[in-house]
């Protein structure tokens, strides 16, 4: 294995030499900039050295082109401000010029206005004059209708005479009224000519202000639009000068740094700064240190023996290839287990959180904390014993699963889901003398005569008899073949809603009674071939019941039961109680039954004790 110590030293070295490389470069970089800083304060000594006669013409004939482009960025930049100032005067023209044509227009708006208001009003007039017109002619209409209606009645009425003189009367004062009505139209109508000739002519009026304001608006903005782009090409042109003296500068550099490290060299450093010669020459031994330590390093490597290398190598890339095959099929396999041991007939899972964020058992925890919290602890089972832990508050959900090995035999596994990891609690419990340590394949169990424990997962407590525990360690090792989630006990169980605070799935109904005291009719056990409930215990209770028999035909025939006879399928055994309030919502797809109802608060309470075994119904569950 001599070659794996060679690859790992060869490894070790080349990361030795990256970083070697990586803090030289960055001392040549500082070096260089300490040589630029000295070589520009020592310009003046670099004269006294003929060798450097040709940067020192180069630095003047530098300087004097930043000098020239000095002088025409402040050229730009006092023409801009004369273009500002012009602008800002535009500006002011405008203003003015709009103010006068504003008093101007004022007088004219409101002339215009009143002439509006007088062809309105002599509008209104004449639409008046010729509704009364109309009106006139209309009653004249009427009274002739009238007279003919009355002439022609058979047989005339005693007071025709009368009656006829009468409409006769009114008729005659009907075109008298009409010639006056007539020659007030004549009226109003030259008035309503007079009133619009006076409008537009107000109109024409106005309309030549308005023109002008809008040409001397567009004049002024046009000159405005001129004198902003003249700025922004100045902007531009300012811009470009001052990178053109930034290069300038930066192609002084190279003249520096010979400066710098001739004055470095000759250890001369300038009056007004005599600490760069200080700070050039504590760089330069840095770089030379970091060169003499890539020597050597490279030195190291030269005699590490070739063939050992490779063996390295091919090694390396065997371990790779295999890694390569291996991940994608580690990745394709299941991705969560319930680590339950693969007989499960019954699963009861409670929801810790729920159960403290719902309604129904605080309210029962505070009317009857006695009775509360023994039905409490008849849910968790073996689980109140788990040291360390506060149920209530550091566990997520426990899972109790039942199975019938032998006849007569139930056994119970109990998962525990802490909120963290539960470290802390393993580590109580090794410290706790009355525990003894084992261990299977490995994996750690802590035991004493009336308890079990052991860790199978990040947060998941294994709690229990000692045989049980056993047993769940060996599903979780892969010794014993485990409940996966693609059976179908699981996939019904998944189906129920995770965030309901109880849920409960047997895959053999008629057994379910040795498991918990009695809860459903037996007729609806003995129809199921897989039963699961799920409650949410808030206000009001809500239940959602899954039910799968043998074969469609037969759900069909269940399903209708169900809704002819709720009272009878639907009733918590050896009890007048009914599971639902109202009739329940009913849905079937081949041959699964999914029901959802309210559950009476009485029937809540009931269903909960015979769960948790403390209704004193031993006798009845025995039966």
């Amino acid at each position: 294995m001599s070659f794996i110590r060679t690859g790992l030293r060869e490894i070790g070295l080349k990361i030795r030499r990256q970083r070697t490389r990586m803090a030289l470069r960055h001392e040549k970089r500082s070096l260089q900039k300490s040589e630029i800083n000295l070589g520009r304060e020592g310009t003046s000594q670099a004269a006294n050295f003929p060798e450097l006669r040709n940067e020192i013409v180069a630095l003047k004939k530098l300087e004097q082109e930043q000098r020239e482009v000095a002088l025409r960025i402040a050229q730009i930049e006092e023409g801009i401000k004369k273009i500002e100032a012009d602008r800002q005067e535009n500006t002011r023209a405008q203003n003015e010029a709009l103010a006068k044509f504003e008093v101007e227009k004022k007088p004219l708006l409101q002339r215009k206005n009143e002439a509006k208001n007088s062809a309105d009003l002599c509008q209104r007039e004449l639409t008046g004059v010729e509704g009364r017109i109309q009106a006139n002619d209309a009653a004249d209409r009427e009274l002739l209708k009238k007279l003919s209606e009355l002439q022609a009645m058979q047989p005339p009425p005693a007071d025709i005479e009368t009656q006829s003189a009468s409409i006769s009367a009114r008729r005659a004062r009907l075109p008298e009224e009409r010639a006056e009505l007539v020659r007030a139209r004549l009226g109003s109508a030259d008035a309503c000519r007079m009133a619009k000739e006076k409008l537009a002519a107000a109109d024409a009026e106005l309309s030549v202000v308005e023109k002008n304001i809008e040409r001397t608006r567009a004049e002024f903005e046009a000159r405005d639009r001129a004198f902003a782009e003249s700025i922004r090409t100045q902007q531009e042109a300012v811009k470009e000068a001052r990178a053109h003296h930034q290069t300038v500068e930066e192609r002084k550099n190279p003249a520096y740094l010979n400066i710098g490290r001739h004055l470095a060299s000759q250890g001369i450093a300038p009056p007004n700064a005599p600490h760069l010669l200080t700070e050039v020459q504590r760089h330069r031994a840095a770089v030379d240190r970091h060169l003499q330590h890539t020597a050597e390093l490279a030195l190291l490597s030269s005699k590490i023996d070739k063939q050992e290398l490779r063996k390295f190598y091919f090694s390396v890339v065997s371990v790779l290839a295999l890694l390569a095959l291996i991940l994608p099929l580690v990745f394709q396999s299941p991705a969560k287990r319930e680590w339950l041991p693969q007989e499960t007939e019954a699963i009861l899972s409670i929801n810790t959180d729920q159960f403290e964020r719902s309604d129904f058992p605080k309210r029962w925890r505070k009317e009857q904390t006695d009775a509360w919290q023994n039905i409490w602890n008849g849910l968790l089972g073996s689980a109140v014993r788990t040291p360390g832990l506060n149920l209530s508050r550091d566990t997520a959900r426990i899972t109790r699963a039942v199975t019938a090995s032998e006849p007569g035999a139930v056994r119970e596994f109990i998962l525990v889901e802490a909120r963290d990891d539960v470290s802390r609690v393993i580590r109580l419990v090794a410290q706790d003398s009355t525990f003894d340590r084992r261990a299977i394949s490995g994996l750690a169990i802590w035991q004493r005569p009336d308890l079990a424990v052991a860790r199978i997962g990040p947060t998941t407590l294994a709690v229990g008899a000692a045989s049980e525990v056993d047993e769940l360690v060996r599903v979780r090792l892969g010794i014993q073949s485990d409940l996966k989630i693609s059976g179908q006990l699981f996939d019904r169980f998944q189906a129920l809603d995770r965030e309901s605070a109880l849920r409960l799935i047997s895959r053999d109904p008629p057994d379910l009674s040795r498991i918990f005291h009695p809860i459903f009719a037996r007729e609806l056990l003995d129809s199921s071939q897989l039963l699961g409930l799920a409650l949410t215990l808030q206000n009001p209770v809500k239940a959602r019941l899954l039910l799968r028999v043998n074969a469609p035909e037969k759900a069909g025939e269940l399903e209708r039961k169900l809704r002819n006879e709720p009272q009878r399928w639907l009733q918590l055994q050896d009890s007048d109680l009914l599971l639902y309030a109202q009739p329940p919502e009913i849905s079937r797809q081949g041959a699964n039954i999914e029901l959802h109802f309210v559950v009476p608060e009485n029937s809540a309470r009931l269903l909960l004790q015979r769960i948790a075994k403390t209704d004193g119904g031993a006798a009845v569950a025995a039966r």
